[in-house]
């Protein structure tokens, strides 16, 4: 049944858990996407957008409006590449880490609650069979668009 595959249950789980961060991060005046690029530039300040772009498993497009849509909110800086004058790093401003920072303290309560409903070595399978899939949808990909 399509409804019992792998991919549904994977689609349940991760629209049901990006409706509410994106509900949740509405109070604080952003989407979840938003949060995650702040948080991925918290861990990791300076990086190139290309670097964003792979990091948050999202596309170029994307992450470049959406950056622009961080930047003029003052929460992101865009610069040149200091060697790579085709790429740009960013970087957080002290009002963005102040906002990742507020968001955080609240949301991580709600990541706890959620890891609770596993027992650890749950939780710990769980995480390194997630932490598969993109590698393997990515090798799926491949081989289909390799093939006409």
């Amino acid at each position: 049944m399509f409804q019992d595959t792998f991919g549904m249950r994977l689609r349940g789980a991760y629209l049901t858990f990006h409706r509410f961060g994106n509900a949740y991060c509405e109070q604080f005046g952003m989407t979840a996407d938003q949060f995650v690029v702040l948080s991925l530039l918290t861990e990791e300040d300076g990086i190139t957008q290309r670097q964003v772009v792979e990091r948050s498993y999202s596309d170029a497009n994307t992450i470049a409006a959406m950056l622009a849509r961080l930047e003029k909110k003052k929460l992101v800086r865009r610069e040149r590449h200091p060697t790579d004058g085709r790429a740009r790093r960013v970087g957080l401003t002290s009002q963005g880490r102040k906002v990742q920072r507020h968001v955080w303290e609240s949301w991580k309560r709600c990541l706890t609650e959620l890891d609770a409903a596993f027992h650890s070595e749950e939780l710990q399978a769980l995480k390194s069979l997630l932490e598969r899939v993109p590698r393997v949808v990515g090798e799926l990909r491949d081989r289909r668009l390799a093939t006409p």
